[in-house]
Formats: C-alpha cells, structure tokens, sequence
C-alpha cells in the first residue's frame, strides 16, 4: 500500500467533511465519481444529482451544533480504496440535543491518476461501539473547526 495513496485519499476524506461543512456543492461534485452514488441509514440510494442537491444545504451550523469526524481507516486494493470513520455530532431540535454517531465508508476508485469517490454508505452506530474521543481527527462547534 502506498503511503502517497493514503495520504491523498486522508486528504480526499478531510475534504469530504470540510465541504459538507461549508455545503461546497462544487468542490464535492469535483471529488466525486460522474457515476456516484449514496447510500443512507434508511437503505435509500441516491444518485449524483440529488445528492449534490441535498448537499447544498445539509449543514446548519445552528441544528448541528457540534460535529466530528474520528477513527479513520483506509485500505487500499490496487485502484480500489475504501476509507472507512465516524462521525459524532450533536443536534439541537425544538430546544434539545441529541447526540448521534454514524459510521461510513466511502469507496474510491483510482482513473487516469485521480482518486474518486463513486459510493459513501453511512449506517448508525448504537452507543456501545462508540469509537472513543481519542480517536477524533478533526472536530467543528457550530460550523468552526477546533484546534
């Protein structure tokens, strides 16, 4: 495995997270496969386009009060990649919080020297198989990344 591959398709993944931070319609469309598809908790699959669309506004800094992603893994097969986290957040609804992780895997293929994403399936974590706080790799309070 290839410490370039994996440090690009980290780097691929932190933007990932930072463009559904800033809902970056146009840095995500740029990272993501012509043929992507997305995979919810429900089990509903959703193309590129109504993907894309949903991202524009998926992150409301004042529902989603803290968010964070942590325990990244990322495997490499030849042109084949998934890259596996969690993700924490806290979400304020009618005045009350609720905390919630979800885990995904994100699958990138490599074409023409680029890697993309051409499937992210997200699915909850039940409180048990929490991964710990020590394994946060980046976290945001109400939109603004933390040092």
């Amino acid at each position: 495995m290839s410490e370039d591959a994996l440090r690009v398709l980290s780097t691929k993944n932190a933007t990932f997270i930072n463009n559904f931070i800033t809902n970056d319609v146009a840095s995500h469309d740029q990272i993501t496969h012509k043929d992507f598809i997305s995979i919810y908790p429900s089990g509903e699959r959703v193309g590129k386009a109504e993907y894309l669309k949903r991202w524009a506004t998926g992150f409301n800094p004042e529902r989603i009060v803290y968010y964070d992603h942590r325990d990244e893994l990322i495997s490499v097969f030849g042109p084949t990649a998934l890259v596996r986290s969690s993700n924490k957040s806290i979400v304020v609804e009618n005045g009350t919080e609720t905390t919630r992780m979800t885990s995904y895997t994100d699958v990138y293929i490599l074409e023409d020297g680029d890697w993309t994403c051409i499937q992210a399936q997200i699915t909850l974590v039940a409180p048990a198989h929490y991964p710990p706080d020590a394994l946060i790799v980046k976290k945001y309070v109400k939109g603004v990344a933390q040092p």
